[in-house]
């Protein structure tokens, strides 16, 4: 068994180059179509792999034939499902099941980010957050809102993107439910 760079790795995350290759045959036949990005994403945050060594492992996997590259990402291929299902039992059950939450976390991330779109404009002294949901194509929604400082838009931007949705449905349920101290003056009710 070869001894994979452990620089970035937390205790108990993956120190050999078969390990890593079985979780990434794994990782993609769980979760595919899966992208280079999610996959490293995941992994890299969690600490289960070196960068270096993740890097390595995918390209053996693909010149292997263990795996395939799509336009919409990596696929396991025949022989690269029989490696998953016959060693991936071989991995600690916490390296798989923290790897397989990152990359679904991530892939959540990825969806939301295309419809919850949040970007930063520098406004004078200020940072302006445009947030906006799109919709078959266009713009369905939108909200700015001014920010003292840049660490402050970066988290609204962030938020925004992964809680977006909420937000409009939330926004939308006030200015439409109709409620009694909201009447006019003059409203008969």
């Amino acid at each position: 068994m070869a001894e994979a760079f452990t620089a970035g790795v937390k205790p108990g995350g993956l120190t050999s180059d078969t390990e890593i290759r079985i979780l990434l045959c794994y990782l993609v036949k769980t979760a595919a179509p899966l992208t280079r990005d999610a996959m490293q994403g995941a992994l890299l945050q969690e600490q289960l792999v070196n960068y270096f060594e993740f890097v390595n492992a995918l390209d053996e996997l693909e010149d292997q034939q263990l795996i395939e590259s799509t336009e919409k990402g990596y696929v396991i291929t025949e022989k690269g499902a029989v490696v998953a299902s016959t060693l991936a039992y071989d991995l600690p059950r916490s390296v798989r099941e923290s790897a397989v939450r990152a990359v679904i976390r991530i892939q959540s991330w990825v969806h939301k980010a295309a419809q919850n779109k949040a970007r930063i404009q520098r406004d004078g002294d200020e940072y302006r957050v445009i947030c906006t949901i799109e919709d078959m194509g266009r713009d369905s929604f939108q909200i700015q809102l001014s920010m003292p400082d840049r660490l402050t838009a970066e988290m609204v931007k962030n938020r925004f993107i992964s809680k977006g949705s909420l937000v409009y449905s939330q926004l939308l349920n006030l200015l439409t439910q109709p409620a009694l101290d909201d009447a006019p003056p003059d409203a008969v009710l």
